[in-house]
């Protein structure tokens, strides 16, 4: 069973349990011969693949009644995984979505860590400062990069814990934010899960 999940600058593969990307400039799909199950938030990449019978969009098999219209199809697939977390996927945006009784209650979008990065940099080149994930929360800073890092930190952390439930860390920069939610597991493969139980359900498995 080859799996994918296809984002604006990779298409990440999953078989076996091994996983893999390709960039979406340089790998051509019609290398592939096998049937492969995928989801996309790249509407272009989306367009061209459904020409090739080989691949299957699995956002057809799911019920989207629960979500709202504009919701990223990565953030629905991580949520059909879940019964009671929020996940808190870190990449190019850190999106938080609450799951309540394998239920969607409602999520937010966060800029991620090189776009926060980057807006403290257009402001001022004396903000040019990478986040420092080692600081504590509990004490105000006393020096710009720790306050900024805490500007950025503390309001994310304090409303993801607010609604008292696991949580699940899982994109790219999911090891850094694991330094300030420390009971938080992590999970890279959620969306893979997700899309795995999706195909159970449709019987393609």
């Amino acid at each position: 069973m080859l799996l994918c999940d296809i984002g604006n600058t990779s298409y990440h593969f999953c078989k076996d349990g091994n996983d893999y990307k390709q960039d979406v400039i340089e790998f051509n799909p019609e290398n592939i011969t096998e049937k492969v199950y995928f989801i996309s938030v790249n509407q272009s990449i989306k367009e061209k693949l459904s020409g090739l019978s080989n691949w299957i969009d699995l956002e057809r098999f799911i019920d989207k009644k629960h979500y709202y219209e504009t919701m990223g199809i990565d953030r629905i697939v991580a949520c059909e995984t879940l019964d009671n977390a929020i996940i808190v996927d870190a990449g190019s945006a850190v999106t938080i979505d609450i799951v309540k009784n394998s239920c969607f209650e409602g999520g937010f979008i966060y800029p991620g860590i090189r776009a926060m990065q980057q807006c403290y940099e257009n402001i001022s080149p004396a903000l040019a400062y990478s986040f420092n994930f080692d600081l504590s929360l509990d004490i105000m800073p006393k020096n710009s990069k720790d306050a900024i890092s805490y500007g950025y930190l503390k309001t994310l952390y304090r409303e993801v814990i607010s609604h008292k439930l696991p949580i699940i860390l899982t994109g790219g920069d999911a090891l850094a934010f694991a330094k300030i939610f420390k009971n938080a597991k992590i999970d890279k493969s959620v969306i893979f899960k997700g899309m795995k139980k999706i195909m159970k359900k449709a019987d393609l498995c």
